[in-house]
């Protein structure tokens, strides 16, 4: 038996691309009701990820009111996504912005299909991955819960599959495991979940799946207290992550002692 206490490095390391995270939790920085704030969940979540929608934030990190005159690179490995692009073309367009305003080449790829249910548009999601691929991102791609686009994007070239637990800041949860299992089982690179995640329980019972890690905004951000919150989330993920390699007792309908029943005085 492992003691955690005094053995915590059981794990494998957490590697995407080449590059190794002290942090299985990827922490965004959208709907933060100011950036100390958002700073402070950021730290109190533990992670050493942050993802910053290149769209929807002023690229001058000169000016004190925008999102990454907060974010010391040196503290942060910062990951640009394309949150916000509705085609192949415009997901392109931004991730190349990304690159030649200082980011690395780590981008998260999002291409959106469907404006009432945010659901990505797969055929176009492939699409960019291919190219931006080619042209030297390392690209970690959001898609839906389907085998069959997992496979497609890891064929394309990216160095992560990021499937949703459910529609982004809906807070469900994992809607279906089961093909998140499928997922990580059939897939080589690395498997994260983006989208859905609530709270502290769900972000748990997604880490229980055996997915590398998760990607965890709203749930976050929009909490009552962002910072608690965040604290809780960087303890689910562990506590996630340790259940699933510990490897759970098997699932029965009737009672099983938990003593034995051999021996017993009479």
């Amino acid at each position: 038996m492992t003691d955690l206490a005094t053995d915590p490095l059981t794990d494998t390391p957490f590697v995407v691309g080449g590059r190794e995270f002290a942090s299985r939790l990827v922490v965004g920085t959208g709907k933060y009701r100011s950036n100390q704030e958002m700073v402070d969940a950021i730290r109190a979540s533990g992670t050493d990820c942050v993802t910053v929608a290149v769209r929807r934030v002023d690229l001058d990190r000169s000016k004190e009111e925008g999102i990454l005159h907060h974010l010391d690179a040196a503290e942060f490995f910062l990951l640009a996504n394309t949150a916000g692009c509705y085609t192949a073309e415009d997901a392109i367009r931004y991730a190349r912005l990304a690159r030649a305003a200082g980011f690395n080449e780590f981008l998260k790829l999002e291409v959106i299909g469907d404006q009432e249910t945010l659901l990505p548009d797969v055929a176009a999601t492939i699409e960019a991955a291919k190219v931006l691929s080619d042209e030297g991102f390392k690209v970690m791609a959001y898609t839906n819960d389907d085998l069959i686009t997992a496979l497609k994007l890891e064929d394309a070239g990216c160095v992560a599959v990021m499937p949703l637990a459910s529609p982004i800041g809906s807070g469900l949860g994992v809607v279906n495991p089961y093909f998140i299992r499928e997922i990580k089982r059939r897939l080589e690179v690395p498997v994260l979940v983006d989208a859905g995640v609530g709270t502290a329980s769900d972000a748990c019972v997604t880490m229980e799946q055996g997915v590398d890690g998760i990607l965890i905004n709203t749930a976050i951000a929009a909490a009552d207290d962002a910072v608690r919150m965040a604290t809780a989330m960087k303890l689910a993920v562990e506590a996630g992550r340790h259940a699933y390699l510990a490897g759970r007792m098997p699932s029965r309908e009737l009672a099983v002692p938990s003593s034995p029943t051999t021996g017993m005085l009479d």
